[in-house]
């Protein structure tokens, strides 16, 4: 489901979370212009219902809105993209030193609960569930680490880089996996903060290292066949 900082149950977020998976799916390319009249067709609203979407995916740096021009996925640059994964790897390292000092009873079955999931979700090959969960999991150790204000950072620099790989990857495969979120609940669960530490480090920089940072922004698609 689309996490946005904004987001809010209602048609508005519904629109955000298919935009959102579109543009995680490689259907939706940054740059690609996101007309208010089309949207609003596509989806059946009223045009001020799609300004609030795009005003949502805005504050995720998902969306640009440029006066007198319109709204457009965004477009991060290579050193955009460095700084969020730089920026994202000290936040979730901090929500693992967090979670790792104070676990709750809980907290294990519902990463064992999430993982499971994962796992069920990549067996069918249902790429929008495995992206969904992905993110999900990330969302989950914050939400459990107790802190809301890392879980707003995080939900914003989660969003940002669903975004920059969806740039930059070398290859459609969606590789944050069960695999790397078993090996980290392994080592949370051994109580081994520097074990988990090293496992998120290596779990993101393998994410990291999957982009082409030197790549030129690929073709746009239509927007009507990237959302129907």
């Amino acid at each position: 489901m689309y996490q946005g900082k904004e987001a809010v149950p209602g048609p508005a977020a519904e629109i955000c979370e298919r935009i959102w998976l579109s543009i995680a799916e490689r259907r939706l390319r940054p740059g690609t212009r996101l007309k208010e009249e089309q949207l609003a067709e596509v989806f059946d609203v009223s045009r001020a219902r799609v300004r609030q979407a795009l005003a949502m995916l805005e504050s995720d740096g998902l969306v640009t809105i440029l006066p007198n021009r319109g709204a457009f996925v965004s477009e991060p640059g290579v050193d955009e993209a460095r700084d969020v994964f730089h920026f994202r790897r000290q936040v979730e390292a901090r929500v693992v030193e967090r979670l790792s000092s104070n676990i709750s009873e809980d907290a294990l079955p519902r990463l064992e609960a999430h993982l499971a999931l994962e796992r069920e979700a990549d067996a069918r090959g249902d790429t929008t569930a495995t992206i969904r969960l992905s993110g999900g999991f990330h969302m989950l150790l914050a939400e459990l680490a107790g802190s809301t204000f890392l879980t707003s950072m995080l939900r914003d620099l989660i969003s940002r880089s669903t975004l920059i790989t969806t740039m930059y990857r070398r290859h459609s495969h969606h590789n944050c996996g069960p695999d790397e979120h078993a090996a980290l609940i392994d080592r949370i669960r051994a109580r081994d903060l520097a074990g988990a530490l090293e496992a998120m480090e290596q779990h993101l920089r393998h994410v990291e290292n999957e982009l082409d940072l030197t790549e030129d922004v690929p073709v746009l698609r239509d927007l009507r066949d990237a959302l129907v």
